[in-house]
């Protein structure tokens, strides 16, 4: 037992390069962020004349009193975001694991079948023009809140990894004792398997709600009515008027309509606003990543 802890230990400097590797690495990705979150609370002429800066010479909250000032649009877009992102994820969720489950079953008999259909979905795509009709013409997805849930409920490779899940994770045996007992195969999937599939749902679902949340390219094809854009789109709009404000002749439209936003700081502050939730969401995940449910479910 001892020589097995031996060969599994870590050395004491090995130990240290893969802390300095993730900390390295760690520092790489908050950079960026606390790069946005100073330059938002820059002056814009500051920003305007010494680019962007991790210690400006000004600060300045004027992008967020701007944005303020359009709070009813920015909490339209907010509503919708969270209830795209909430509703599709779920939706998304149950669907990919109800077809995910029965190909982890070895006695399903189409098993093969729909597997390679999955696939091919991963290997080949008809392209915009076709899904586009398929999506305004056939589904009628244009202009309603639904255009921006159903195209992204389903996923091949989510499909896979939540197959993949199910077959290395989950013991027949407790499907076998389950239907002993007399459960039906809608309860073995609902009371049983679900719970027992926690961290591959919250890995799946995890993907899926970040799908929804950063998505601009459905409401640019699909929606024409401001009153269901959601937050991505909204910063995408921002940021196209910012730059037409910033041109020379937007410069001169600005000064005869007393329009000047703030619009390099203003582009930052809505990237703030916009990443809160989902990075306050990640450790809600986090735990479920570490957990086997499974170990011990089968004794004896």
């Amino acid at each position: 037992m001892k020589s097995i802890q031996n060969i599994n230990a870590i050395s004491v400097k090995a130990n240290a390069v893969i802390h300095f590797i993730f900390i390295l690495l760690s520092f790489v990705c908050i950079i960026p962020l606390l790069l946005v979150a100073v330059v938002s609370i820059s002056a814009e002429s500051s920003v305007s004349l010494n680019g962007y800066r991790f210690i400006p010479d000004q600060f300045s909250f004027e992008a967020y009193q701007y944005l303020w000032q359009q709070g009813r649009v920015i909490a339209n877009a907010y509503g919708v975001t969270i209830f795209v992102a909430v509703v599709g994820t779920l939706s998304s969720l149950l669907i990919i694991s109800l077809f995910a489950y029965p190909l982890s079953r070895k006695d399903f008999a189409y098993r093969k079948l729909f597997t390679f259909l999955v696939v091919i979905t991963l290997l080949f795509h008809g392209g915009i023009v076709p899904w586009y009709m398929v999506t305004t013409q056939i589904l009628h997805l244009k202009n309603n809140i639904w255009a921006l849930i159903i195209p992204y409920l389903f996923n091949g490779w989510y499909v896979m990894i939540m197959r993949t899940y199910f077959m290395t994770t989950i013991p027949e045996a407790i499907i076998e004792s389950a239907k002993i007992d007399g459960a039906s195969e809608y309860r073995i999937f609902f009371s049983i398997i679900l719970r027992l599939s926690l961290p591959g749902l919250a890995t799946v679902g995890l993907f899926s709600a970040i799908v929804y949340w950063n998505d601009w390219w459905l409401p640019l094809m699909l929606i024409n009515d401001d009153k269901i854009l959601n937050m991505q789109y909204l910063m995408y709009k921002a940021q196209s008027v910012a730059d037409f404000l910033s041109s020379s002749n937007a410069l001169n439209y600005g000064a005869a309509t007393s329009v000047s936003p703030p619009s390099l700081t203003m582009r930052m502050a809505l990237a703030v606003i916009g990443i809160g939730p989902i990075v306050l969401a990640y450790p809600f995940f986090q735990k479920y990543f570490v957990h086997g449910l499974t170990i011990g479910a089968v004794k004896g």
